[in-house]
């Protein structure tokens, strides 16, 4: 199994990541399991700030609403919760969004567009994106027109939906 995928967008844009399981192991099989079962085809990103992150896999949109898709809970694989994650969180890095509890992370996963060393040893990087391209696709979902929707700031307006997540072979 490879770990290099794409996140194919409704927008044309493709994210092409590399996931790293030697920082963290059960974030990276995780994902690729998620990914595997096709949890992620028709989920959206929910959370896109220019100059921080673009936030998504945890909602869908159906009748005019944002619903949540919920995956169990994993272990949050970072310093603050003890474990041996150096990944730093620059511009292309992918990482696992949770609530404060340290280990609420599920589906939920952010890409970096800045560099964000705040969230060093605070939030599970796992991997990071594979060229140019897929940066400058991501930044580009962050720069879209966004708006509050059901209590939720810096929500896409015209919806940035996940088409797939395919293995790169």
């Amino acid at each position: 199994m490879s770990d290099k995928y794409c996140i194919n967008l409704n927008n044309g844009f493709k994210i092409n990541i590399e996931l790293f399981p030697d920082k963290a192991p059960v974030t990276v099989e995780n994902f690729k399991r998620l990914a595997g079962e096709g949890f992620y085809t028709g989920l959206c990103f929910h959370r896109v700030i220019p100059s921080f992150m673009i936030q998504g896999g945890g909602f869908f949109i159906a009748d005019g609403q944002l619903n949540q898709k919920q995956a169990p809970a994993i272990v949050g694989e970072f310093r603050s919760n003890q474990f041996d994650n150096d990944l730093k969180h620059t511009a292309g890095t992918i990482s696992m969004a949770r609530t404060r509890d340290k280990n609420s992370a599920s589906s939920q996963f952010f890409i970096c567009v800045a560099d964000c060393a705040y969230l060093d040893g605070e939030y599970a990087a796992f991997g990071r994106v594979l060229d140019k391209e897929s940066l400058d696709a991501a930044v580009a979902v962050s720069r879209v027109k966004t708006g509050m929707w059901m209590n939720m700031d810096d929500v896409p307006i015209q919806p940035v939906v996940i088409e797939s997540v395919t293995e790169i072979l």
